[in-house]
């Protein structure tokens, strides 16, 4: 996968925890990952299509991160996965994938986007659609490490 492609993902994610949550994120060492077994607790993917490209994005967090990040941007202080949490992460997917469908369009590419869905449990999985090579894209911060795939073709 070209890096015109997953440097919108990363520069995403970093803008997004770091405006609506004050949390930094530093991206580490991409690879390729072979099977469908979430790197976290809760994972929000979405689908996205368009002329030239289509696939999907996750993004995966550990309970404790994703408790984190709700305290940050709701203020409410939680220890398990609930309805809030879940709510988040898809609304955090969503950002995400719409902050780099809108670097993705400026390079050319015509994306549309689904709606998220959040999946939740330890080991669940994350199926992709599309056929192409599955990116694993580690991040860490203060409170934790969290996960994207970005799988498109």
């Amino acid at each position: 996968m070209k890096v015109e492609v997953i440097n919108p993902f990363l520069e995403s994610v970093a803008n997004v925890l770091s405006t609506m949550a004050m949390l930094e994120s530093t991206p580490g060492k991409p690879s390729l990952k072979n099977d469908d077994i979430a790197k976290g607790d809760v994972s929000g993917i979405i689908g996205m299509s368009g002329a030239n490209v289509a696939g999907s994005m996750a993004i995966s967090f550990p309970k404790n991160v994703a408790c984190e990040i709700v305290k940050r941007m709701l203020g409410d202080e939680l220890d398990e996965i609930n309805d809030t949490i879940t709510d988040l992460v898809g609304e955090v997917t969503n950002m995400v994938a719409g902050g780099a469908k809108n670097q993705l369009m400026e390079n050319g590419y015509d994306i549309g986007m689904a709606s998220p869905v959040v999946v939740t449990g330890e080991g669940h999985s994350i199926t992709h659609k599309a056929a192409g090579k599955r990116i694993l894209l580690p991040f860490t911060t203060e409170v934790g490490e969290f996960f994207v795939e970005v799988c498109l073709e």
